[in-house]
């Protein structure tokens, strides 16, 4: 846990400004997505989602979203974490299109692992277009990779209250396919699934459950790196 907690203590804080489409204090940021505003806020400093489960409220899981810029331009990461603080993955978002960059996975020796992106679209450009994501990485052992595939589709537009405030939400419906595939056997396992997620104008992802909720997370806070950092040392 304190090895998580001093890793992310190593990024620097800078100040938050929503970078949205037309700025021209910084260009290279410009977003052309027409539902950028439904996207997290795309901020220079760390931002923590913190997302509990409503069935087992004991069961907590965090994103780290934040802004970088590099050889391959300005970009979002958004990064998922255990209650526990350990990193699961990353999703490297491109900030002009909001389509993916890369996906990273954490394997079960805990070592950071490039996945092969396929299809990298998880956040819409038309929300009356299904859109698709598709990628592969190790699996248990080495003998075996799993392929995700995420098929998402507009379901409907809503109101959420949230902290008091009344916001228009995207809400939309994933259509989830794990294979699990024995390379040396070749054996396939398959399981199918389906998830609903919204997305909140000025906010993001704030809510992921099953058609029966049997899992459901929500969004209860927005935190600082800081008020995060201070959180996995209780």
């Amino acid at each position: 846990m304190k090895t998580v907690v001093f890793l992310v203590l190593l990024i620097g804080c800078f100040a938050c400004k929503s970078e949205k489409k037309g700025d021209k204090n910084n260009n290279s940021s410009v977003c052309i997505n027409p539902n950028v505003e439904f996207f997290y806020p795309i901020c220079d400093s760390a931002r923590f989602y913190v997302y509990r489960n409503m069935v087992n409220g004991l069961n907590e899981e965090f994103h780290r979203v934040y802004k970088v810029e590099d050889s391959k331009g300005p970009h979002v990461v958004v990064e998922r974490y255990a209650s526990d603080g350990r990193l699961l993955e990353a999703l490297n978002y491109n900030i002009d299109s909001l389509d993916l960059i890369d996906h990273m996975v954490v394997n079960l020796r805990k070592e950071k692992e490039q996945a092969i992106l396929y299809k990298n679209k998880l956040f819409p450009f038309d929300i009356n277009k299904e859109i698709n994501f598709a990628s592969k990485f190790r699996g248990v052992n080495d003998s075996t990779v799993i392929l995700k595939e995420i098929n998402r589709k507009f379901s409907k537009k809503t109101q959420i209250l949230y902290l008091q405030r009344k916001l228009e939400t995207l809400i939309f419906k994933d259509y989830i396919r794990l294979t699990n595939l024995n390379i040396y056997e070749r054996k396939e396992e398959e399981r199918i699934g389906e998830e609903v997620v919204y997305f909140a104008k000025g906010l993001g992802l704030t809510e992921w459950h099953s058609p029966t909720k049997s899992v459901h997370f929500k969004l209860e806070k927005v935190i600082s790196q800081k008020q995060w950092v201070q959180l996995m040392q209780q």
